[in-house]
């Protein structure tokens, strides 16, 4: 019975070791991001990325950097309108090891929503979202973002 609970107890321990790169790689996504032009290099908004007490995360326009009184005039529903600064442009994600996946991104150039996933790279310390069409990101464009 010892045997059992000993190696039971290790598994568990391995279960719980084996979730902490995949948090702490969730941890680096979240926070204070400058978005970047894909098409120009050009810095143009500041979106904090956090999680919901919903447990899903989110990212919110916090600061423009230019065209500070601009309003999301293409945008559909409620946010038809609104502010860009203060604006939620991601929403829903869902955290998968060390990505977030299942939610949308918002474009407030265009007012489309598309399938977004989001990471992470260590090793260049940017941030990597992808807009697509389809679910699997196959139809789409990426952006890095910088702290």
């Amino acid at each position: 019975m010892k045997n059992i609970r000993t190696i039971f107890l290790l598994w568990i321990l391995m279960a719980i070791g084996c979730g902490l790169p995949a948090r702490a790689q969730i941890a680096s996504i979240l926070g204070m991001w400058k978005t970047v032009d894909d098409k120009t290099g050009e810095v143009r908004a500041l979106v904090d990325i956090y999680q919901d007490v919903d447990g899903l995360y989110y990212g919110k326009i916090e600061k423009m950097f230019r065209y500070t009184d601009a309003v999301c005039d293409k945008c559909e529903g409620d946010d038809k309108g609104r502010p860009l600064q203060g604006l939620i442009i991601i929403r829903g994600m869902k955290a998968y090891k060390d990505i977030l996946k299942d939610g949308y991104v918002l474009d407030p150039e265009t007012g489309k929503q598309y399938h977004a996933i989001i990471r992470f790279n260590p090793k260049t310390g940017k941030l990597q979202l992808r807009g697509s069409l389809d679910r699997s990101g196959l139809l789409g464009r990426n952006q890095y973002w910088i702290r």
